[in-house]
């Protein structure tokens, strides 16, 4: 007697071989599991902070011996900074590098209702912290009013002193994170593809039949990339500068030395994509080794937000990134007004990562 055909036998079958092809798949894998997964670590990671960090200075003048200065030196987002000079310190209160300068002094007047007043000084440049920061010390100092000075008013007074310098809008901080974006992402997808494609559709083997050596086949395709990516980069500024009044502070010099920034930097980025386009077996491929790349440095390196965001244990992996030192550099060249010598710390990182790179490229690279 003929069996019958089980049709639910034959779906759990076809169900099997289809999971077993979706787990074999590493685009399924990376980006159903491991991408979200980042995400919810790092912006976990941002949630359970314990706050936004401020770099404060403690005036040389200050009294060091008081209840408020032990009880703020207890909140580990408050970090003092001891090792710069009176210029140093400035210049950075200009810049914005850090939240401001803090001196604590007796009350001199005795019928006074405070013992102490917290003078606090800093500029608009760093608006979003001091907004942050003073209702941050007002709460330290309801804390202290609360358990040691129950009868008294208050133990201190804020006396905040803000200059009004040039404003540091949003865009000037957003803007270099998304031509970072833009030239990582470029860099890695752009070139990936393009090599792969190249040799998978045989043109490469195409071009050793002329006279061109190889060098000149990297070169050629190489600098098509970088033409086009940095006519990207001069709409993206143009764009930023005319419609959203993005700081160039030295007018068409800045915008000069961001361009040969830019320059460098995609050329580093490039690098990744030889990798990728090297290490990818199937054009499947390339999309998850690309991302394991570029997503760590699009979340990690100051693209969308500070790394002082941070845990203080993750803010030396986000140091690291290549993307992190050009954003870095572009933001002080675009709003400090410095130049590339100035920045040559973060170039120094992005060459050094050059180097590496392209090493590996070497190693990885594939012709056939």
């Amino acid at each position: 007697m003929q069996q019958s055909y089980s049709q639910g036998r034959a779906m759990l079958a076809i169900t099997k071989a289809s999971l077993k092809g979706i787990l074999r798949s590493p685009s399924a894998v990376i980006f159903s599991i491991f991408f979200p997964l980042i995400f919810i670590l790092v912006f976990g990671f941002i949630g359970n902070s314990t706050g936004p960090s401020f770099k404060i200075v403690l005036d040389k003048h200050s009294d060091t011996n008081n209840v408020l200065l032990d009880s703020i030196k207890l909140h580990s987002n408050i970090k003092f900074i001891t090792d710069k000079t009176d210029q140093e310190i400035q210049s950075d209160l200009i810049k914005g590098r850090i939240t401001g300068i803090l001196s604590i002094e007796k009350a001199k007047e005795p019928n006074s209702n405070v013992e102490y007043l917290a003078k606090f000084k800093s500029t608009t440049a760093s608006a979003d912290k001091i907004a942050a920061f003073l209702p941050y010390l007002e709460n330290i100092i309801s804390k202290i009013d609360k358990i040691k000075f129950a009868e008294r008013q208050s133990v201190a007074h804020i006396v905040p002193d803000i200059e009004t310098v040039r404003e540091y809008k949003t865009i000037d901080f957003i803007l270099p994170g998304q031509m970072g974006f833009s030239l990582l992402s470029a860099g890695v997808f752009g070139v990936a593809f393009l090599f792969f494609n190249l040799r998978q559709q045989l043109v490469l083997k195409r071009f050793f039949a002329t006279p061109i050596n190889r060098t000149s086949i990297i070169l050629g395709e190489g600098l098509s990339r970088v033409i086009f990516q940095l006519i990207t980069a001069v709409i993206i500024i143009a764009l930023g500068h005319f419609a959203f009044n993005f700081t160039l502070v030295n007018g068409w010099v800045t915008f000069l030395e961001i361009m040969a920034l830019s320059f460098l930097a995609l050329l580093v980025f490039m690098g990744f994509g030889f990798i990728v386009s090297g290490l990818a077996t199937s054009e499947s491929v390339i999309p998850p080794l690309a991302n394991i790349v570029t997503l760590p440095q699009f979340l990690l390196a100051g693209t969308f937000f500070s790394i002082d965001a941070f845990p203080a244990w993750l803010q030396p992996l986000c140091r690291i990134l290549p993307l992190t030192h050009f954003n870095d550099a572009m933001r002080k060249i675009a709003f400090e007004g410095a130049h590339l010598t100035d920045c040559w710390p973060q170039i120094g990182i992005l060459a050094i990562w050059g180097v590496v790179v392209y090493a590996a490229a070497v190693k990885t690279f594939k012709w056939e």
